[in-house]
This record gives structure tokens, C-alpha cells and sequence, in this order.
């Protein structure tokens, strides 16, 4: 007999049904989330050695379980067969992030952009998998195929796993690697834990913002009912008639779009704070026998505001040297996120079975009102802009776990799960006011709106709703082979079907209509008397493709075993099977149905093999070789010829029907020192091939800037990821004080990334509706991949007491340059600058009322760094987008019964 397995690698996936970090909560005492080897003498290493404070760290997903008990050698990374890294639940409370989204940005190599997708090694969020307690989640985010991370509060997640290298029981959508968060599971004891703050942002908060009356419900997220379709509205969507045939009353589906309520933008000098609250519980019985059952719930609402007072241009020029657009406008966006969490759990002996339900509401109140000048339209004239949205994003998820040990050698897991995700956008409205600037016009020192008549002035409505529902299933059986090799077999299913819809209309005032109704409000410029009396028309703009359906179905087969070479060597070698159907089809919602070809059906198969070698060099050191192949599938959203108007980028997008699967061929080798208790060293290289990279790409439509997506042909990344983390004690520093129980902690990583697009001449390119075939009309050889930013660092500082919750944490992080997009016509490429963020947390335990209680404050971005998104050749600077992200601070108690 050879070395014996880890308790990573025998045993097979788990929930965990118990979680003793929850239940400890209520002690408010410091948790250790790994550790390595026994720790020097000291206070730091004596209150960790404490087993009353054990934290029992809880990742779920198939094929391989990561659960950790005891303190012989806890440390997930270190005994993982592949390269993870774990954020447990005091790994997340130290960050301070109030989602999950914020505390994976502090891991290695892992950034996010536009405030919720998670990009790992620099690679896009399509080639990062996000799965919850191991089952897929689809995306209530159009433009997203995972779902944004930013939805999910630190407090119902237990643990955040990232896996950067692949294994076969994982799908082989895997590209930069998968992100895996476990819900938290059922405690050992009966608590409650109770939590609010406030906040404010020094650009935001008693600042000067916009906001529209809505609904009398706003606040809660749920609209009363006022953004109901209107009946004339809803009535003609259901009767298949076309708007441009003729036989449609427009008027008086026009009267019923714009009020008071859903169109007028209104100032607010002072605007609110924000605030939270959170509330989370749970409890365990005994139900006969030798099984318990246990019950944890959690709820919380969330009222944010951000305004950004941002720069946005468009140049028309190849050099940059001519503005198309240049706008000032100031956007405020009220989010409301309400979420909860009920979860039921069994533990009978060595079986566990977890149901564990989900549901978060995210909804986004925005107005936006801005001033600039449009070169096409006039170039002396002021225009004047005010948009008013409300956008629904709802997730529903149910899962069940079950996890049984048929002996000693073998083990069965099953999960089971059901999603559904929606996005509404009632009432999308947008206006634009003329004003000529000449004193030759009588009115040419007023703002106009004629409504399209000569250009000068315009007003659009939009109704955009999706709802996805995904199916999915998996099995999973492990067992000995020898006392040195386990294998695990399994199978997953899962299938998705969407359907999109966007339906968009123009008002349009005949010719001859009197300038003086165009000084009107929008509320009173298209109330129905005006409608009737100037017979104002109602244009269906969007006939050709409203609404499609999509669906992906994918079966997964894998093997894979976990073997011990030698007493020092282990191999972890896989493969997987893996059939897919893609499609996005047109539905035909007109009586008289019109020819599309915008239509995707991809029908694919592939053996996904995967491989990691590793060397135990001894006790404390590691070196891992990892070598793979996975897939990168488009998004359902890339491939609907659609237009979509994104808020966080304020640009339109549209997608390509054309696009097929990526194809990516990956390696790695990482050298791993775990010198003491909770203290580690890593260094690792890493290398990506991809064949046919989706890159998104900018073009001019009618004077707009709209962002498309392409295969490129081929791209290389390579790079290099350094981490560390040293705990220093402080206790020689006196034995009385402040310092006498405190340990000083660093945690620092760096990765350093570069990617290439390698394009030749006449490599071919799929654009629906291009004129042009050939790739270079798109690409630039040698650019880097979308997203990709060559230097990404964090660092923290932190003091923390070795005998009670006080810790205080200094958090760094940089990320350089990386594109967005690939120019235009020919322009450079659309680059954002995140540039250096500087925060800090403190958290402080103390007695209220007899009870434990935590007192957090956070203060975020003390460099007041600006966000930038912008092009630039040589002196020539354009900015897409650019505003003060301000100063953020916040107080927050929490209290545990």
C-alpha cells in the first residue's frame, strides 16, 4: 500500500448539512479558515488551537468533495487535487463586501467588471462557469450567460470555491475556470442573527440626482401595477397585426404610453442615504433514530443609490480628432434587491439530503437627463436628452442534494435542480429636446421637441421582457479501486430554454405641426388630446425580429480516477463526453409572417480530457502540472440579432447569429509552499490556446456606435500568478495592551497576463448582415483579448485579536488597462482604466444587552479613482464614458441571539 488518500480525494461531493461557522457566529469569535501545519507558540497559535472555535469550511459541487474536518491538515488548497482556491465564510467577513461578486475580487487573478461578472486570469465572463452547491444558474442579464454575482449577499453564502484548473467532473464550458458558491448549510445549534447599516457615497448621497414618480410601491422593488402594459398596447401585441400595414388605430395606443408617472424627470437636490437589513436563523431537531433534521432561512432587503455625472463621447474620425457626439449626462440609479433563502436538511448516519430554495429580486430605478451636440444632427445645435427606466431582474432556484455512503469504499450523490430568471424593462422611454442656437429662429433659444420632423427632436418607448427556465440533474458514483486509486463515474443534464422580447416604437408628428406643442413636457406632448388633434403616429421600429426563443440542451459523461504513482506522486486524470444543441430561432408573432434568416442551430459534440500531476515535495511544498481542453459556447444573447441597450456601458449591442463554439487548450504548472499554520506561498504559469475566441467588436449604425460580437481565429494567453500569505505575531510588542492578544496578517497576489489575436490575411469572418468576409476588417493581429488587463493586484493589510472579534483591514487592489471593445471603422480599440482602489474594513465584537453583537464600518475607493472608458490615439482622447466613482462609507451592527 502506497500513500493513503486525502480526505479530499475519498470522499465524494457533500452539502455538509452542518456548518459550525454559522453556529459560532453568535460567539463573535475570530474563525480560521485553513491551515497547514501546527502553528508557533504564541497567543495567535494558542486561540486557534482552540477546538470550540473550529470552522468547518463547506464547498458542494459533483464528482469531488472538499469538506475539511479537524485540525490534522485543513488546508482546502493545499489537499485539493486541483488548483482552487477557497474563500470561506471569515474569509468573506474580512473583505467587508457586502456581495460575493466584491469578495472574489480579492482572490487571485480573478477581477470583476461592470459590477458584477466575474473575469478569471482576464478571460471574458463567457469563459468562466458560476454554479450554486454544484448545479448551473442560468442569467436574468441579456448580455450575460452566467449570472451576475453582484445578485448574491455575503450572507447566505457559506463559501466561494474557484478552480482554475479543469477537471472531468465539471462541464466543459470551462474556460479562465469555475466559480462554485455553497449556500450555507444547516446549523449545529439554534440561532438568530439580526443586521442593518447605512451608507453614503460623497457623489451620491445629499447630492444633486434625478429620479421619476414610478409607483407609489417603488421602494419595494414591486411595481403596483402602473407599468402594466397598457390595454390598447397589450391588445395590439396579441392581435398579430402590423403597425405598418395600415390597419392599426396608433393613436390611441399612443395616448396610453406616456403620464406623469413614467416620464417626467425630476430633480432631487438631497438625495437619500442607503440602507440594509438582514436577518438570518436557523435551528435542528431530532426526528427518530439517528437522524436530524435541520432548518436555516435568511432574508434581507437592500436600498441603494449611485449617481454618475459622466462624460460620454464618440469620435467619427479614424484619428480621433473629430467628436461624432459629445454629451454631459448625470445618471441616478436607485437599486432595490430583495432576497431570501429557506434550506432543509437531513442527516440520518453517513446520509445527508439538502433542499435548499433561493430567491432574489434586483431591481434598477434609473433617469438620466443630459446635454451635448450631435455633429450629424447640427453642428451648432444643443440637444437635450431625459431617459427614464425601471429594469426587473428576479432569480427563483431549487435544489436537492442527496448524498449517500453505500459502504466504505463506495459513495452515490445526486442533485437536482430547477431555475428561473426574468428581465422586465417596461416602459423604457426616451425623449430628445432641440434647441438651434440661432438667432434667426424664434425659438432657437428654447429646447423643441417636434418629434422627428426635420430632425429636430425625437421620442421612443420600449418594452423588453426575458424568462429562462433551466432543468438540470446529475449522478455521481465514486469508489476504490485499490487502496491507492479512487474512481468516479457521472453523468449530468441540463436544459435551458429562453424566450427574448423587445418590442420598440417611435412617435412621429406629421408635417405642418406647430412648433408651439413642441415646447410641451413629455407627459403633455404626447397626452391624447395632443395625439388626436396633431395626428401623431405610432411607428413599430422593430417588425422585422421582436421576439425569439433559444435553447441549449447538453448531456455530460465523465470518468475519472485519483491514484498515487508513488508514496509523493498523485495523478488526477479524466475525460469527458459532452453533446450540446444551441439554437435561437425567430418566432413569428404577425399574422403575415416575414423570412429571417437570423436564425443559429449548432449540433455539437466533444472528448474533453484533463490531467494534473502532483508531487508532494514534502510535508510543506507542491508542484501541480495541469494540461486540458475545454469549450467556450456563445451566449444566447451574442447571437440574437437584436438591439439591446446596456446601462452600466451606456451603449447599444446587437448580436451575430453566426457565431460557433470556442475551442481552448490549457496548461499549467504551479509550485506551492504552505511554510506554516495559515501561511502559504504560490507561484505559478499558465498558458491558453484558443481557437475561435467570440471578441466583440464597435461599428457605426445611423450615426450610433453599436457593439457586435465575432469569432476571431486564433489567440494565445499566457502569464504568471504569485500569492502569499504570512501571519506576524505581535504579542512581544507588550505583554498588556493593545498589542498583547493582536497578530498582524498580509495577504498579497499578483498575475501578470498577456493575450495576443493572431489574424492573417484572408482569414475568413462570420458577421450577419456584413458586407465584408474577411477577419482583419475586424480584428487587429496582435491585439488583446476583451477584457484581458496585463497587471491585476490585491493586497490586504490587517490587525486582528487572537481572543476576540476585532479585526481592521487595509485592501489594495490595481488592475491595469484592458479593452472593452474593438474600435470602430477602423478607430483604436475602447479601452477602461480601473486604475488603483484603496479601502478599509474594521470589525469590532462587542456585548449588547447580554448578547454578542459586531459593529462593521467600511469606507471604499479613499483614492477617489476615477472610472475611465475611453480611446485614445496619440494626443486624441475620446471618452465613451467618465465620471467620479466618489467615497464610499458605511456603519453596519449586527446582533446574535
Amino acid at each position: 500500500m502506497l500513500k493513503p488518500l486525502g480526505a479530499v480525494s475519498l470522499l465524494l461531493l457533500t452539502s455538509a448539512l452542518v456548518a459550525p461557522s454559522l453556529a459560532f457566529a453568535q460567539s463573535a469569535e475570530p474563525s480560521v479558515a485553513d491551515s497547514a501545519e501546527p502553528a508557533p507558540e504564541g497567543p495567535a497559535s494558542v486561540a486557534a488551537d482552540q477546538p470550540e472555535e473550529e470552522e468547518e469550511v463547506d464547498v458542494s459541487f459533483g464528482g469531488e468533495e472538499i469538506v475539511v474536518r479537524g485540525y490534522l491538515d485543513r488546508n482546502i488548497s493545499k489537499n485539493a487535487a486541483q488548483v482552487v482556491s477557497v474563500l470561506s465564510s471569515a474569509d468573506i467577513e474580512r473583505t467587508g463586501e457586502g456581495d460575493i461578486a466584491g469578495a472574489l475580487s480579492r482572490v487571485t487573478g480573478l477581477s470583476v467588471v461592470g459590477g458584477g461578472f466575474v473575469y478569471v486570469r482576464g478571460l471574458g465572463d463567457r469563459y468562466s462557469l458560476a454554479l450554486l452547491n454544484g448545479s448551473p444558474l442560468p442569467s436574468p442579464e441579456p448580455l450575460k450567460r452566467v449570472v451576475p454575482l453582484d445578485l448574491f449577499p455575503t450572507s447566505v453564502i457559506a463559501s466561494s470555491l474557484v478552480q482554475k484548473t479543469y477537471s472531468a467532473n465539471f462541464p466543459g464550458e470551462f474556460g479562465g475556470g469555475v466559480i462554485n458558491l455553497t449556500t450555507k448549510a444547516i446549523p449545529r445549534e439554534t440561532f438568530l442573527s439580526i443586521s442593518a447599516d447605512a451608507s453614503g457615497n460623497s457623489e451620491t448621497s445629499n447630492q444633486l440626482g434625478y429620479t421619476y414618480y414610478g409607483s407609489s410601491m417603488d421602494w419595494s422593488g414591486f411595481d403596483n401595477g402602473n407599468r402594466n402594459l397598457a390595454p390598447a398596447l397589450a391588445g395590439y401585441l396579441a392581435s398579430g397585426q402590423r403597425i405598418s400595414a395600415g390597419g392599426v388605430d396608433t393613436k390611441v395606443i399612443a395616448g396610453q404610453l406616456v403620464t406623469g408617472r413614467n416620464a417626467v424627470v425630476q430633480r432631487d437636490n438631497n438625495l437619500p442615504a442607503n440602507g440594509s437589513a438582514n436577518i438570518t436563523g436557523g435551528t435542528n431537531f431530532e426526528i427518530g433514530g439517528d437522524a436530524t433534521m435541520g432548518i436555516l432561512f435568511n432574508a434581507g432587503y437592500s436600498n441603494k443609490w449611485r449617481t454618475r455625472d459622466t462624460l460620454q463621447q464618440t469620435a467619427s474620425t479614424r484619428d480621433l480628432s473629430q467628436k461624432e457626439t459629445d454629451f454631459q449626462k448625470v445618471i441616478t440609479d436607485n437599486r432595490l434587491v430583495v432576497n431570501g433563502l429557506v434550506g432543509f436538511g437531513i442527516e440520518a448516519g453517513e446520509h445527508k439530503v439538502r433542499w435548499t430554495n433561493l430567491f432574489i429580486r434586483d431591481t434598477l430605478k434609473q433617469a438620466r437627463l443630459g446635454i451635448g451636440t450631435r455633429q450629424a444632427t447640427s453642428p451648432t445645435a444643443t440637444l437635450l436628452q431625459q431617459d427614464t427606466a425601471w429594469y426587473e431582474r428576479q432569480l427563483i432556484n431549487s435544489q436537492l442534494v442527496g448524498e449517500f455512503k453505500l459502504s466504505s469504499d463506495v459513495n452515490f450523490s445526486f442533485r437536482a435542480g430547477y431555475a428561473n430568471s426574468k428581465r422586465e424593462a417596461p416602459d423604457e422611454l426616451s425623449f430628445e429636446y432641440y434647441r438651434s442656437n440661432q438667432a434667426s429662429d424664434p425659438f432657437g433659444a428654447v429646447f423643441i421637441n417636434r418629434l422627428n420632423n426635420g430632425q429636430r427632436g425625437s421620442a421612443e418607448v420600449s418594452y423588453s421582457d426575458l424568462s429562462e427556465d433551466l432543468w438540470s440533474g446529475s449522478a455521481d458514483l465514486s469508489f476504490k479501486i485499490t487502496p491507492d486509486m479512487t474512481g468516479t463515474v457521472g453523468y449530468a443534464y441540463s436544459d435551458t430554454v429562453r424566450r427574448t422580447e423587445r418590442r420598440e416604437f417611435q412617435f412621429v408628428a406629421p408635417g405642418g405641426t406647430p412648433v408651439t406643442s413642441a415646447l410641451f413636457r413629455p407627459d403633455f406632448l404626447l397626452q391624447p388630446d395632443v395625439i388626436d388633434f396633431y395626428n401623431i403616429a405610432l411607428i413599430d421600429t422593430n417588425e422585422a425580429n421582436p421576439v425569439f426563443d433559444s435553447a441549449l440542451l447538453t448531456h455530460g459523461a465523465y470518468g475519472q480516477i485519483q491514484a498515487f504513482i508513488t508514496p509523493e506522486i498523485s495523478l488526477n486524470l479524466g475525460v469527458r463526453y459532452e453533446k450540446a444543441e444551441q439554437t435561437v430561432s425567430p418566432v413569428q408573432v404577425f399574422k403575415v409572417p416575414t423570412a429571417s434568416l437570423a436564425s443559429t442551430s449548432l449540433n455539437q459534440s466533444y472528448w474533453l480530457p484533463a490531467a494534473t500531476l502532483t508531487w508532494d515535495i514534502n510535508d510543506q511544498m507542491k508542484f501541480r502540472l495541469s494540461g486540458s481542453k475545454t469549450i467556450a459556447r456563445p451566449q444566447f444573447r451574442e447571437l440574437i440579432f437584436q438591439n439591446f441597450y446596456d446601462t452600466d456601458s451606456n451603449r447599444l449591442f446587437r448580436g451575430n447569429p453566426l457565431l460557433t463554439d470556442s475551442q481552448l487548450y490549457n496548461a499549467e504548472a504551479r509550485y506551492e509552499w504552505y511554510f506554516d499554520r495559515d501561511q502559504r506561498f504560490s507561484i505559478a504559469g499558465f498558458f491558453k490556446r484558443i481557437d475561435k475566441p467570440i471578441e466583440s467588436f464597435s461599428s457605426f449604425d445611423d450615426n450610433s456606435v453599436i457593439t457586435s460580437f465575432a469569432n476571431a481565429p486564433k489567440a494565445d494567453l499566457a502569464g504568471v500568478e504569485i500569492e502569499t500569505q504570512k501571519y506576524f505575531d505581535l504579542s512581544g510588542l507588550g505583554e498588556k495592551g493593545f498589542f498583547s492578544t493582536r497578530r498582524a496578517v498580509v495577504i498579497a497576489n499578483y498575475t501578470y497576463t498577456q493575450s495576443k489575436i493572431s489574424v492573417k490575411a484572408n482569414d475568413p469572418v462570420a458577421v450577419f448582415n456584413a458586407s465584408s468576409t474577411n477577419a482583419l476588417d475586424f480584428f487587429t493581429d496582435g491585439s488583446p483579448l476583451t477584457g484581458q488587463a496585463d497587471h491585476l493586484v490585491n493586497l490586504q493589510f490587517g490587525l486582528e485579536d487572537t481572543e476576540r472579534l476585532s479585526q481592521q483591514t487595509v485592501l489594495v487592489s490595481y488592475s491595469s488597462d484592458r479593452v472593452t471593445s474593438r474600435g470602430a471603422s477602423g478607430q483604436p480599440d475602447i479601452k477602461e482604466k480601473p486604475g488603483i482602489q484603496l479601502d478599509f474594513v474594521a470589525r469590532e465584537g462587542f456585548k449588547l444587552g447580554g448578547k454578542d453583537a459586531e459593529l462593521k464600518f467600511e469606507v471604499r475607493n479613499l483614492t477617489n479613482t476615477k472610472y475611465q472608458e475611453f480611446q485614445k490615439n496619440g494626443e486624441n482622447k475620446i471618452f465613451y464614458n467618465l465620471y467620479k466613482q466618489g467615497i464610499s462609507a458605511s456603519i453596519g451592527v449586527e446582533l446574535n441571539f
